[in-house]
């Protein structure tokens, strides 16, 4: 019962995905510009209300350095997402091949979604103040990611996807002073990261259901350096979008305001990619259903300096 209802899930992926398939330039651009008179990203994802000394259009620059860097970041990830996605897949080239043809689906629509991401990157440019800088390299990225263990892997890709979702429903998708096309991409991205989702949570507790106790474990043990190397990244980005804001903004702050910038930047950052993620109900009931408690109370202590 449970593979037939596996089964039905990828086939319900699979037409989902030739229903809404979509294209860059035809359905997303369709020769537009970012509109730099509007937010990027939402104020609930910037975390910017807690600035109160900062202006108006100071306050937009920063969603739009955010957005920049957001729309980076997925481009990050998906630089590891893919090639890991084609290596799960290789289980089904012989078998079940509905499974293949919706991973290889979920493959194709992430290098597009690449490709979205540097045309954003491209058009930002265009509008912005030079001098920004995105500090992560995506290929020494994805080599650490796929250094560690399928299950721990599958995990951090769940993750993302879920917080995705959240992201859009709950914070881009009701605000109506954001960026048209900026707004446009994500709605795009979320469509195919909806299916994408499902697809993660089947590979992710095929996976499991591979492990000994001794190997889970291991594998938490990998999911928690995976969240400590993600910190590590935000707090380089972080540093490197204040200082580009502080070099763009056209005036001078004090020393506790700077570091008041540098404590937000860092808290929408880690709120953005970890805490959002990690707080989403749908993925605390899929890690719960595979770990045990002693496992996730490892999981709340790494994470506890990160949430707090």
């Amino acid at each position: 019962m449970e593979s037939m209802q596996a089964s039905e899930r990828y086939a319900r992926c699979i037409e989902f995905s030739k229903r809404i398939r979509w294209e860059i330039e035809r359905d997303v651009i369709r020769g537009r510009s970012f509109d730099f008179g509007k937010k990027f990203l939402p104020d609930g994802l910037t975390k910017i209300d807690s600035l109160d000394f900062l202006g108006r259009d100071e306050k937009r620059l920063v969603s739009q350095i955010q957005g920049r860097t957001y729309a980076n970041m997925f481009g990050l990830v998906e630089r590891f997402i893919g090639p890991k996605i084609v290596e799960v897949s290789r289980e089904h080239w012989l078998g079940d091949q509905t499974a293949f043809e919706a991973l290889v689906r979920f493959t194709d629509e992430e290098l597009k979604h690449q490709e979205l991401f540097r045309r954003v990157e491209r058009m930002t440019a265009q509008g912005m103040p030079g001098g920004y800088t995105f500090v992560p390299q995506p290929n020494d990225v994805a080599n650490a990611v796929l250094g560690k263990c399928t299950w721990a892997v599958l995990a951090l890709i769940c993750h993302i996807e879920l917080f995705v979702l959240a992201h859009y429903r709950q914070a881009i998708e009701p605000d109506a002073d954001l960026s048209e096309l900026w707004k446009d991409v994500f709605t795009f991205h979320a469509k195919e990261e909806s299916q994408h989702a499902i697809l993660d949570e089947l590979e992710w507790q095929r996976e499991d259901a591979k492990l000994t106790p001794e190997r889970r474990d291991q594998a938490v043990g990998d999911l928690i350096d995976l969240v400590g190397a993600v910190d590590g990244i935000l707090q380089m980005q972080a540093a490197a979008d204040v200082d580009y804001f502080l070099r763009v903004c056209g005036r001078t702050f004090d020393k506790k305001q700077v570091q008041q910038l540098r404590d937000t930047m860092l808290k929408a950052y880690r709120w953005q990619y970890i805490v959002s993620g990690v707080q989403d109900e749908r993925f605390q009931k899929d890690l719960g259903g595979m770990i045990t408690e002693a496992q996730m109370k490892r999981i709340g202590t790494a994470l506890a300096p990160i949430v707090n």
